[in-house]
């Protein structure tokens, strides 16, 4: 009996380690079949994204943050008297960075004043002249007919002469008038005609005095015609210099020209400062860019607005700026160095050349995290799908 059940529980326990070979098997076919189905389709979900889905871009990490720098300049000369920045100072356009001393621009200020005031009162005396030049021409005109009068009156006399001196004239020989009358009548005659020469000369004089009058007449008018007291040349002029000096006196106080961070500043206290002399610098933080140095093989496809991606060391990977592409740089950077490149040479080697792509940022990005002029960066230019 013991060897009836030992031999029953043999093909059982057979039967059992077939079925459970028969599942491994099965679940084994399973994952496998499962496996080779997610292969697929990530194989094709990776082909439909490399070909339909996927953004191409070029990156680089030979990109520089740059800004258009503000050198500050004063527009006059003078002694320094005040400095209100330093160095990492934070300003504002139109903030006062430097006083300059006043006092010769004050003096200026005032004597431009007075100068206004002195031609001012010169239209007015002209425009009052005209009176009395106007005056002085009826003078004159009635110096012609008191002289004209006497030119015909001494004519008259001269007439009424000759005439005597003919009627004795012709009585002479007759003997009813002496020769002493003949005589004395000649004489009349000839003070008769020094007289009428006497009176025209002054009739020319007196037309030439008329002449001058109305010369000095007209070319007095001529100074205040058309003109009042505030549009005179001479008003208009000296006001020109007073604004010229009030300019010079305000351009005493340097402001800033723009928002931004003070940088080498180069002035003393004290100091006389020319004209046109860079004292110091501003950085506009709010508007810098970044230059980004790509290899010209990566630049086929790069055109202008083209999105691009920044990520600065200073803040590293948690930090992106996202910008785009403003401009590509005329020259590569050996072009524009200050000893380029010569290569016409027999151990000529070509060399990959960089050119300098303009990369705008987000300004609400940048105000949130601020960079400065020089830091390092990376680029990425997304060129779309291919």
């Amino acid at each position: 009996m013991a060897d009836d059940a030992s031999n029953t529980r043999v093909p059982l326990a057979v039967d059992a380690e077939a079925e459970r070979s028969q599942k491994l098997k099965s679940a084994r076919k399973t994952w496998l079949t499962r496996f080779a189905i997610l292969v697929i389709l990530v194989g094709g979900g990776y082909f439909a994204w490399s070909h339909f889905i996927k953004v191409d871009s070029v990156k680089t990490d030979n990109a520089y943050v740059g800004a258009e720098l503000a050198s500050v300049t004063p527009f006059v000369s003078g002694v320094v008297t005040e400095i209100t920045v330093s160095d990492t100072d934070n300003v504002k356009q139109g903030d006062v960075l430097v006083r300059l001393d006043d006092t010769d621009a004050r003096i200026a200020v005032a004597q431009a004043e007075a100068d206004i005031a002195v031609a001012q009162r010169r239209f007015l005396q002209t425009q009052a002249r005209n009176g009395a030049l106007d005056g002085q021409v009826s003078a004159r005109r009635a110096d012609i007919l008191q002289a004209r009068a006497s030119l015909t009156s001494a004519e008259t006399s001269l007439t009424k002469a000759k005439s005597e001196y003919d009627r004795r004239t012709a009585l002479e020989d007759s003997g009813a008038v002496s020769t002493e009358e003949v005589e004395i009548a000649e004489n009349a005659v000839e003070s008769a005609e020094a007289r009428v020469a006497q009176a025209r000369a002054a009739v020319t004089q007196a037309e030439a005095s008329l002449n001058a009058a109305l010369g000095e007449l007209s070319s007095n008018q001529a100074l205040v015609e058309g003109a009042t007291v505030e549009t005179d040349p001479s008003v208009l002029a000296a006001k020109a210099r007073l604004e010229s000096a009030m300019l010079d006196l305000e351009r005493t106080i340097v402001r800033a020209p723009v928002d931004g961070v003070v940088a080498q500043r180069r002035v003393q206290l004290g100091q006389r400062i020319s004209q046109g002399a860079p004292i110091m610098t501003i950085v506009p933080l709010a508007d810098v860019y970044v230059d980004a140095n790509f290899k010209e093989g990566q630049l086929r496809r790069v055109r202008e607005g083209m999105p691009a991606i920044v990520k600065a060391d200073l803040y590293g990977g948690k930090v992106l700026y996202h910008g785009r592409v403003s401009g590509l740089s005329g020259a590569t950077g050996s072009a524009m160095a200050l000893i380029p490149a010569q290569n016409a040479s027999g151990n000529w080697i070509k060399v990959v050349q960089r050119l300098p792509v303009r990369i705008e940022l987000d300004p609400d990005e940048l105000a949130e995290h601020p960079l400065r002029v020089g830091l390092s960066t990376e680029v990425e230019i997304e060129l779309g799908t291919e």
